[in-house]
């Protein structure tokens, strides 16, 4: 799907092709998806590249490349996008705006994941420990970053303090490991599954 179907006037919005989500925030019903650009017809300084925070809510279309609906715990850094957002941007840095539609052009080489079942969570050290098909040799300890995505199993985002022991999940995590034991990687992607 190349072309945004949108009756937003031209005037109140701004068209961006080929931008890069850089980093997802979510804030109760609301979103916040940091995206550089450059491919920016139409605009003053196309050439240079850009910082927006796209203010994502409930009436936000955002579409995969097939062009179907999907929620906003779909997106991920690294995502390629096109995206309609409002022209009325605020003096912060970087600016927001409100965002009209999000359409996923193409996705970000996938990071390794591990399927498993929560061992133990560890709130003050913000940590994770799984372990697969109960083999105590799959153990991993997952450090949780601000920017990790946590989701219900209905994709919903929920906080890091909602997950506990005995819930299987699978998380899409960095390609290093440390060598000790357990080994400790970096969790982007926390999917509670049934």
């Amino acid at each position: 799907m190349d072309e945004f179907n949108f009756n937003q006037s031209s005037r109140n919005s701004i068209r961006v092709s080929n931008a890069i989500i850089q980093d997802i925030a979510f804030d109760g019903n609301i979103s916040y998806i940091t995206i550089t650009y450059n491919d920016c017809p139409g605009c003053w300084n196309q050439n240079q590249e850009q910082i927006v925070r796209l203010v994502v809510t409930d009436n936000t279309v955002i579409r995969n490349e097939a062009g179907r609906n999907i929620p906003v715990g779909s997106l991920q850094s690294g995502m390629i996008i096109n995206a309609v957002f409002s022209s009325a941007m605020t003096r912060s840095i970087p600016p927001q705006a409100q965002a009209f539609q999000i359409q996923v052009r193409n996705r970000p080489n996938m990071n390794p994941q591990t399927t498993g079942r929560i061992l133990e969570v560890n709130t003050r050290n913000q940590t994770l420990l799984t372990m697969s098909n109960n083999n105590p040799s799959s153990m991993i300890r997952f450090n949780i970053a601000p920017n990790t995505v946590i989701l219900d199993p209905l994709g919903r985002p929920i906080p890091f303090a909602r997950l506990m022991p005995g819930l299987r999940v699978r998380i899409q995590h960095a390609s290093f490991m440390t060598a000790s034991i357990p080994p400790q990687t970096t969790a982007f992607r926390i999917q509670i599954i049934r």
